[in-house]
């Protein structure tokens, strides 16, 4: 079992503990406009394609992923947007309110119909403090994705777009994760990976067509990558 999905049991199963009276309701799924149970939690569902929180919102709260997807993006002050992430069932983002961020430094979407478990920072920072395991667990997440932050960087500034890309559809499908990983890549524009990439979806486009005749890529009411397309990565 990932420590992320041992952190959202440890998480859910606050509510059975005595010490912990302000988890004692039961958490039962909610639109994304009722109102909040428990105090400082709720479980929000966001259709696909809409906004859960935009940069420059006051940073008020943290997010689990229970189910879905969610891509981060960012735009300059000249109107650019970027891709930054896109994050899956058991991850966490919106946490830099735990370090004092007062606003939003991106703006967060569901890619897929979501369920969202919404944290505010007071109740967070409460239970950080409180359990000690719980801490643990989440700062070990941090650092593993400062890592994958680290990786990324490494990989901007060395490699080709053709290995970026390659990298890029791995994580997607989570090659490299514990369990199997999920080989159908969901559904992503080419203009999101081009900015994901850092180039144009004209060599995306180039890219995918050669990974695709290659036998590394195919499209089967989605796209599926094979892990020989770990080849493209390893090779010098």
């Amino acid at each position: 079992m990932s420590i992320f999905r041992t952190f959202w049991r440890f998480f859910i199963s606050l509510r059975f503990r005595g010490d912990l009276s302000y988890w004692s309701q039961p958490v039962v799924k909610k639109k994304r406009d009722s109102a909040t149970f428990g105090e400082g939690r709720e479980i929000v569902a966001f259709q696909k394609k809409q906004t859960v929180f935009a940069q420059g919102n006051p940073a008020n709260s943290s997010f689990y992923i229970q189910k879905g997807k969610v891509k981060l993006t960012v735009v300059s002050s000249n109107g650019k947007e970027a891709t930054i992430g896109i994050l899956s069932d058991s991850d966490f983002f919106g946490e830099g309110c735990l370090a004092g961020q007062p606003l939003r430094m991106a703006s967060a979407s569901a890619m897929t119909d979501c369920d969202l478990l919404r944290i505010e920072k007071k109740a967070m920072m409460e239970v950080l403090h409180r359990e000690h395991a719980l801490s643990d667990m989440f700062v070990a997440y941090l650092l593993t994705r400062n890592i994958r932050y680290e990786e990324d960087l490494v990989d901007q500034l060395f490699n080709s777009s053709e290995k970026r890309l390659a990298r890029i559809l791995l994580l997607l499908a989570h090659f490299g994760k514990e369990g199997l990983p999920e080989s159908v890549v969901p559904k992503i524009s080419q203009e999101t990976l081009a900015e994901m990439v850092g180039t144009t979806r004209s060599r995306v486009s180039f890219f995918m067509n050669r990974f695709r005749k290659l036998g590394f890529i195919h499209y089967n009411g989605g796209l599926q990558v094979h892990s020989s397309l770990l080849n493209v990565v390893l090779h010098d």
